[in-house]
């Protein structure tokens, strides 16, 4: 905790070692892009792209996991995703998965489960699976989530948003994007 509390005390200095003017950011809010990804410590998205202040509005949830739009109903994420796109007008949303995903790796073993597959001592390779693959479909299933809410449809009709599928890998460091054409995740 003390390294946290550190940094946070040396943090307008660092700020103004990297020309970064504070009091600019109170005048304007208009971020590049939303980034919408799994709330995993292990995953920075402002460290992944090099955001700064400003440049990503973020959206972090167990396992950037986008609810279903429910009028009715409306969650956190939704609220979120409907400020981004209403007020702050942002062009492009990525939904960025990440490997080694606790919460795909779950999904996948229950799933194995539920069909009556089971790991045992001398075999485990049922429940490993293609946890790669099972990512990248877990990214694309949030996509479509996310290509449904109210707020989204007319902005993608008049292409005036535009939604991105990436994937990172933890343990290499590389971001895949898809590539709907080619139906496949491609280095960046």
């Amino acid at each position: 905790m003390q390294y946290l509390i550190d940094q946070v005390r040396v943090f307008r200095a660092r700020a103004a070692a990297h020309t970064l003017h504070l009091a600019d950011l109170t005048r304007h809010h208009r971020p590049r892009a939303m980034l919408i990804s799994c709330s995993d410590a292990r995953f920075v998205p402002a460290l992944l792209t090099a955001a700064r202040p400003g440049d990503l509005f973020e959206l972090r949830t167990y396992g950037g996991v986008i609810p279903p739009y429910d009028v009715k109903t409306p969650t956190g994420e939704s609220r979120t995703v409907e400020y981004a796109v209403n007020e702050l007008e942002v062009s492009d949303i990525i939904v960025c998965g990440h490997s080694h995903c606790d919460v795909v790796t779950a999904a996948m073993h229950d799933s194995l489960t539920a069909s009556g597959i089971t790991e045992s001592d001398d075999d485990p390779a049922p429940l490993t699976g293609d946890v790669t693959a099972a990512g990248h479909w877990h990214v694309l299933s949030q996509l479509d989530a996310l290509s449904n809410y109210p707020c989204v449809v007319p902005r993608l009709a008049d292409r005036s948003l535009h939604l991105h599928a990436w994937f990172h890998e933890i343990d290499t460091g590389a971001t895949l994007a898809h590539h709907p054409r080619a139906s496949t995740f491609l280095p960046l």
